[in-house]
């Protein structure tokens, strides 16, 4: 059996786990990554591209941001149409200079993987954890197995950034938290395609047929959804008729949609999910192990990366001045930006997807609602304010 002795155990190597591992590294604490997948799943798999301004300076700060300085796009603002009416909210002007940048989540996770392997960090693929024991003593153990072979980790801490199906959620004793989820009525139906963006920033859309949304991922590739029922299968969309769907849903007068070969395409659906404790003893979940946000607004990979933050701080204080204080208010601080996000992302959901019939009552609510974006600053700065996201200072 292998035997690992460490400070921090952490499971999975997906932003959360990557971002810890470095972050805890730049303060002298040691830490090993256990990861189910091969690391070409992981660095393949594609989820969120929208990264906040306090993500980009966390990776600047870790000496990770190069390639993200280099093919990252940074966007200044956001279109938000409403039945083929569009207005502009500038982030920068709004938000005394914060903007985000569009990077791929996979292309993140390259960067730091690379970067950890590099500086000699240990970080196991292809290695499920199988239990983790004794997260309630001074010394808890993840077991886990690897080509056939059992192993265990010796720890001070564990750190769950594991996901939504993770061991580290199912651990946590379930009479310790309030779960809290709302499942929507609809969900997207995502493309990659072999296109050059047709806009310089993303474009949110309302329209009678439903909700779109045009993004991109890089200059020769864009990233574009519609809103679809639950029970819609991707089947049922051939290249032709998405591409029309999005033409009708996104276009304005005085602009078109550029189309181009598909080369991905999926169904997700729309949920929002988190636990309102994220810590038991010595067990700390980080990211979708605990919360889960529809991805309009782009919260997710955001979230993961203050979830780190506040854990980096807890275990800095416990490490460099023999203090828990600061792990034990994890979940408390955590919490309020997770519950800001979930707001967030509920409003931007529920104002850009169609719910009802064009003309009813709730129709009319999100069409009030648009309005007032495009005629009160005030309105507009809280939505940029809360899609650059707000720095942490806001929440102390």
């Amino acid at each position: 059996m292998k035997h690992i002795r460490t400070q921090v155990g952490i499971i999975g190597a997906g932003p959360a786990g990557l971002m810890l591992a470095h972050w805890l590294k730049q303060h002298g604490i040691e830490s090993v990554i256990i990861e189910h997948r091969s690391r070409a799943y992981v660095e393949a798999r594609v989820r969120a591209g929208l990264l906040e301004q306090n993500t980009v300076d966390i990776l600047k700060g870790l000496g990770l941001a190069g390639r993200l300085e280099r093919e990252g796009h940074l966007h200044h603002g956001v279109y938000l149409s409403f039945d083929s009416e569009r207005v502009r909210v500038p982030f920068g002007k709004l938000t005394n200079g914060r903007n985000i940048t569009i990077y791929g989540q996979q292309e993140v996770v390259k960067d730091l993987t690379d970067a950890w392997l590099a500086g000699g960090g240990q970080l196991l693929f292809e290695a499920p954890a199988l239990q983790i024991e004794g997260f309630d003593s001074p010394a808890p153990k993840i077991h886990f197995e690897q080509q056939g072979e059992k192993g265990v980790i010796d720890c001070d801490f564990v750190a769950a950034c594991d996901g939504f199906h993770g061991i580290g959620r199912k651990t946590l004793p379930k009479q310790l938290y309030t779960e809290y989820s709302i499942t929507y009525p609809f969900s997207w139906l995502g493309i990659l395609a072999n296109v050059a963006p047709s806009t310089d920033e993303l474009i949110y859309t309302y329209h009678q047929r439903g909700f779109a949304l045009h993004s991109l991922r890089s200059s020769t590739v864009s990233r574009l959804y519609i809103q679809v029922d639950n029970n819609d299968h991707i089947d049922n969309w051939s290249d032709d008729q998405i591409w029309d769907e999005l033409s009708v849903r996104l276009g304005t007068p005085g602009w078109s949609l550029q189309t181009g070969p598909i080369f991905e395409k999926s169904i997700t659906p729309m949920r929002s999910y988190l636990i309102d404790t994220m810590q038991a003893g010595r067990l700390f979940l980080a990211g979708d192990a605990a919360h889960i946000v529809p991805p309009t607004g782009g919260k997710g990979l955001n979230l993961a990366a203050a979830d780190v933050k506040h854990l980096v701080d807890g275990l800095v204080d416990y490490y460099k001045n023999g203090s828990m204080r600061s792990l034990d208010r994890y979940t408390e601080t955590a919490l309020k930006r997770i519950w800001r996000a979930q707001d967030f992302s509920n409003f931007m959901t529920t104002l850009f997807h169609k719910q009802d019939e064009h003309g009813s009552f709730q129709y009319q609510l999100q069409r009030a609602k648009f309005r007032y974006i495009s005629q009160s600053e005030a309105y507009a700065t809280t939505i940029a304010e809360n899609y650059v996201g707000l720095p942490f200072e806001a929440f102390t």
